[in-house]
């Protein structure tokens, strides 16, 4: 049954099933990942664009709140070989449009052989070519969104674990994943969640023991207030940052960023961490990347295409990773740099990255 469409940016139109209706655009961008497709579904990493999964099957396992990583769904659209009627139950409750049964081997073909493009779908039985391609036509007329930062933070200051007997971590919301928070919590800190274009007064207001930079969508350079933060504490307070944390504070310090062909999404991404030579599994899904530290040293690097994957300065009291050490369901790899990040907190330590050696 074709009740779906979907017009690409290098022309084609293809034939799909409707699992959830509706007509969104977007950029289009894929995962490697085999599992975790709720946490992927509810990263606020992927506002704005069009998911596809080049795993076949996606809903294997169901549908548990408990494994989001935010409050709702945030690609604007979801695409699948196959999904289960669970997924496309929840995506129809979330509004958001989702279509199967497509070739998605060749989808994921096309974007890593033209890079990341954009998209317009139209799903449900009013569907048409025409429509999907008046999305396209449409989002390829969209400037890109410069604001964005405030789609996916928190509009005001939350705390998290008050009472806790670790330092206090001011963690600014570009986009943060839960389980970051949870991963702090986890280490008995105190978590002040302040939004993505806090003040250097709202900082200053949870007198915290280390600045935070979470991940988040988009350019980093749409991030101006979070690198001012870091401009404003380097040298006074320990930094971090995970993702678009890493660019934004790279970009901080005299560093520069670029936009990539198609990326880096998925849960088997080997990074090597150049002290130990030691290979490890990470999750990741970033689509700009570090392309000068600036005063940063490269600590780890993408053993696939020799990018940026670690940043540190033991002088300035700095550790970010372009990957994502707190991924749900995994793998686990990586979560010692939390415990990296609240050792910068103690006093007259150096962090050594645990997890990696």
């Amino acid at each position: 049954m074709t009740d779906a469409y979907v017009a690409l940016e290098n022309g084609q139109v293809v034939e799909a099933r409707a699992r959830a209706p509706g007509r969104t655009r977007g950029e289009l961008v894929f995962t490697t990942a085999y599992t975790g497709y709720e946490e992927s579904l509810t990263d606020p990493s992927y506002e704005e664009q069009v998911l596809t999964f080049s795993y076949p099957l996606i809903g294997n396992y169901g549908v548990r709140e408990e494994r989001f990583e935010s409050e709702r769904v945030h690609p604007r659209a979801a695409i699948a070989r196959e999904f289960t009627e669970d997924v496309a139950e929840w995506l129809t409750e979330e509004g958001i449009p989702a279509v199967d049964h497509l070739d998605t081997r060749d989808l994921v073909t096309n974007i890593r052989e033209e890079g990341a493009m954009k998209c317009g779908i139209a799903a449900g039985p009013d569907a048409t070519p025409e429509a999907a391609e008046e999305e396209l036509e449409q989002c390829k007329a969209m400037s890109e969104h410069t604001d964005i930062g405030k789609q996916v933070s928190v509009d005001e200051r939350q705390t998290h674990n008050p009472d806790g007997d670790g330092p206090t971590v001011a963690l600014i919301d570009c986009g943060a994943k839960g389980s970051i928070t949870s991963s702090l919590v986890d280490r008995d800190a105190t978590v002040e969640l302040l939004p993505y274009d806090a003040t250097v007064a709202d900082v200053e207001s949870v007198d915290p023991d280390v600045l935070f930079i979470s991940n988040g969508p988009g350019d980093p350079k749409n991030f101006e207030q979070a690198a001012a933060l870091v401009d404003e504490y380097v040298d006074d307070l320990p930094l971090a940052g995970i993702c678009l944390g890493q660019q934004v504070i790279a970009e901080a310090l005299g560093g520069e960023t670029e936009k990539m062909e198609f990326g880096h999404r998925g849960v088997n991404q080997p990074v090597q961490d150049l002290r130990t030579e030691k290979v490890v599994m990470t999750t990741q899904n970033h689509g700009y990347t570090v392309s000068e530290p600036g005063q940063l040293e490269v600590t780890q690097i993408n053993v696939n295409d020799d990018t940026p994957e670690g940043l540190e300065s033991d002088e300035m009291d700095i550790i970010t990773r372009q990957y994502h050490p707190e991924a749900h369901p995994g793998p686990n790899d990586t979560l010692s740099f939390f415990d990296d990040v609240i050792a910068l907190t103690e006093e007259d330590s150096v962090a050594t990255p645990s997890a990696d050696d």
